[in-house]
């Protein structure tokens, strides 16, 4: 018999946060304590009709009083801001915190909920990639449990599970390419909007498709499995398969290496986490070998795609220019997304923030904080020139 668990989720209503709630609708275990979401409130609606949580949050205060005029025939309560995540976070209620919001405002929250006992399925990658130093300890501190969601470091998790003790020689993460594999840097000059938001394999949000295309997505990851997996960087390898059905693999110091492999689908890895240890059946297509035919595996091109060389670099110089690297890149693929920049602009801009920063090592909160501050208020003046 499975034992019920209670989740909140932060980001309910983008692309990872209604595939979470996918997986409880298919799942009457799964309870859900709280969501919290930008200000899509029609969503929003909606899920707490379905789903029926204590609380609801809204990323602004406009968006709460909507929210709350319309569901005043609930019993739920309203909240909004950093401070409705924050006390999200910190309810009695729930067991595991589902972190899809996009953006370092996850990274507050989440330490609340570590702090509370919670356990997170990590899907922010910032909350690693700029505070990994402050995160990962205080999550040993706490004992919690810090279980991935993104597909490559579920998979590098699971192809770990039971070599407790067994050396690895190397994590191999695995990129898809993006719709822009094989071309370059004269050919991505010319590339639109459009053409970055057709990801070949999977369905996912505006910016991370940008950041796929660009491979800061595969930058960002290979920070996050740093601290995740606590390797060095020179023992995860980036590895182009553009079929997306390994999702990543570990190599271990006898030369064996064990891989997840499945279709593209982001409820699986999601069902993981909420259930781990434990597997639970999931409707959908299986991945059959005899159909792929065949499975290809390429270097990638850091002199064409720069994001993921200067991301290597970003998490060699460590302190704050990951988070410099991260703010950089999420103002630049706003830019690019109201076409006020062009793609090859983007890791150019990334750049020129890196350069301009001094790195403060070992930085708290607030310092992380304000350094991303600092960066889009440096872009915001670099643009306006």
């Amino acid at each position: 018999m499975t034992v019920g668990k209670t989740i909140a989720i932060l980001g309910s209503t983008g692309s990872i946060g209604t595939q979470t709630l996918e997986v409880v609708r298919n799942n009457p275990e799964l309870q859900v304590a709280a969501l919290a979401a930008g200000t899509n409130v029609e969503r929003m609606e909606a899920q707490i009709r379905e789903f029926h949580p204590a609380v609801a949050g809204m990323w602004t205060k406009e968006a709460a009083r909507d929210l709350q005029a319309r569901v005043r025939d609930l019993n739920v309560r309203v909240v909004s801001g950093m401070e409705g995540l924050l006390e999200i976070a910190a309810l009695p209620e729930y067991q595991v915190l589902v972190t899809a919001i996009v953006g370092m405002i996850g990274i507050r929250p989440t330490i609340a909920a570590i702090e509370a006992g919670k356990d997170i399925a990590l899907a922010n990658k910032e909350t690693l990639v700029t505070a990994g130093h402050l995160i990962m300890p205080l999550a040993g501190k706490k004992g919690v449990s810090i279980l991935p969601v993104d597909s490559e470091h579920s998979a590098i998790f699971q192809s770990l599970n039971g070599e407790s003790g067994n050396r690895v020689e190397k994590i191999i993460l695995t990129a898809s390419g993006g719709p822009f594999r094989g071309m370059n840097r004269e050919e991505l000059k010319h590339v639109r909007v459009e053409d970055a938001l057709k990801h070949p394999n999977w369905s996912m949000g505006r910016k991370i498709t940008v950041d796929s295309a660009t491979m800061v997505n595969k930058g960002l990851e290979v920070m996050e499995a740093k601290w995740l997996f606590h390797v060095d960087l020179d023992r995860i390898q980036v590895v182009v398969h553009p079929q997306s059905i390994v999702h990543s693999a570990v190599q271990f110091e006898d030369g064996a290496v064990i891989a997840q492999l499945g279709l593209p689908d982001m409820k699986l890895p999601i069902q993981y986490a909420l259930f781990y240890p434990k597997r639970r059946p999931m409707n959908g297509r299986r991945a059959d070998l005899t159909e792929l035919g065949s499975l290809t595996f390429e270097k990638p091109d850091p002199d064409t795609f720069t994001g993921l060389k200067m991301a290597y670099e970003a998490a060699r110089q460590g302190g704050s220019m990951p988070t410099v690297f991260n703010a950089a890149n999420e103002k630049a693929v706003a830019l690019f997304l109201e076409r006020k920049l062009s793609f090859p602009q983007i890791p150019e801009l990334i750049g020129e923030a890196m350069e301009h920063h001094k790195v403060i090592p070992e930085p708290d909160l607030e310092r992380i904080l304000e350094t991303e501050a600092e960066t889009y208020e440096y872009i915001a003046g670099r643009i306006s020139r």
